[in-house]
This record gives structure tokens, sequence and C-alpha cells, in this order.
């Protein structure tokens, strides 16, 4: 990770600290940990919500194959730009809210998995609302939800819709995160 990479980070999260979350991109550490849960031989099509400078992505891209379609969620507009030319065969969004309709219009079906590094906590309780469903709407039966948050605080609402697999503490990160494995839980 550059020092720009950092830099940029830091000025985001000033800018707006409820929607970016964290001074510092997620670790190394946390990316694998988050990134290695998901059967890579079975992805067909993955989202990352909050990609950011592309600590999680970068992990992706040694996973997925020349056939599998990622899609990137970030509202940052510099990073959006980043993860574009950084990215060029992975499509970039705007809005997770609009996880569904995105999907969609990209012809895939369901997900196998969503990756996510959105600090849920740090939202209006009718986003996060909003967030949860759409993620839940996009998963294919069985999906895996993989996201990692600085607290435990998402725990019950995200039971409601998901099986919680795992949750692993990341001790090397900053600050420390959890890591959340949530398969879809049908209805």
């Amino acid at each position: 990770m550059s020092f720009n990479e950092k830099l940029l980070f830091l000025r985001s999260f000033i800018h707006d600290p409820k929607q970016v979350g964290s001074v510092t991109p997620s670790s190394r550490f946390l990316a694998h940990s988050m990134v290695n849960q998901a059967p890579w031989h079975e992805v067909k099509a993955v989202a990352e919500l909050g990609s950011g400078t592309g600590a999680i992505t970068r992990v992706i891209n040694t996973k997925v194959t020349s056939t599998t379609k990622v899609l990137l969620f970030e509202m940052d507009k510099t990073m959006r730009h980043n993860l574009k030319t950084s990215y060029p065969d992975f499509s970039c969004y705007h809005n997770a809210a609009s996880l569904v309709e995105t999907i969609k219009s990209s012809h895939i079906h369901q997900l196998d998995c969503i990756f996510s590094g959105l600090p849920f906590f740090n939202f209006e309780p009718e986003l996060r609302n909003t967030l949860v469903e759409q993620i839940y709407q996009s998963l294919k039966p069985e999906g895996l939800f993989i996201a990692f948050q600085y607290s435990l605080q998402m725990k019950k609402q995200l039971s409601e819709y998901f099986n919680i697999d795992t949750i692993k503490y990341v001790p090397f990160n900053f600050p420390p995160a959890f890591v959340y494995v949530c398969r879809k839980r049908e209805t």
C-alpha cells in the first residue's frame, strides 16, 4: 500500500468520517482473512462494498479467473476513479444501496459472495436496513456475505437474515477488526 493511498484514505476520512469509517485502509492481514473465506473454485460473480483504496480488492484480484464478474462499490469519487484505473476488468459503481438493480443491469442473476468494508453502524438505521436487505436479495441461496466491522454491534441484525458461520478477530489491523462470515438463510 502506497503512501498516497494512505493519504487519500485519511483525507476522505476527515472529509466524511461516517462514510469512510477508519483513518487508515484495511491491513493485508484483514484482507486475506476475509478473501480466504470464499470458495473461489465456485465463485462466478462477486461484489465488494466500500472498496476504498483497494486493500481487499487487491487480494480478490489474485483469486478470480478471467470469467469471474467483479462489481466494486465506492462512494468516494477519487477512490472510485483509482479503482477503475487499477482494475479495468472490474465494474465500478457509486452506490451499494442499489445493489439489486446494479446486478440486474449487469446481467447477473445472483452473487456468490459479497465482501464489505462498509461501516454499517455509522449509517442511519434506514440506510443500514436498506443495505442489509439489498445484500440478502443479491446473494444466491447459501451465498456468503463476508464483512469486517470494528465491533460486534451488527451481530443481531445480521443474524436475522444470515447464519453466522464464524466471527474472526483480526488483531493485526488498525483498529483491530471482526470478520463476519455469514451464509444466506432461506426464509
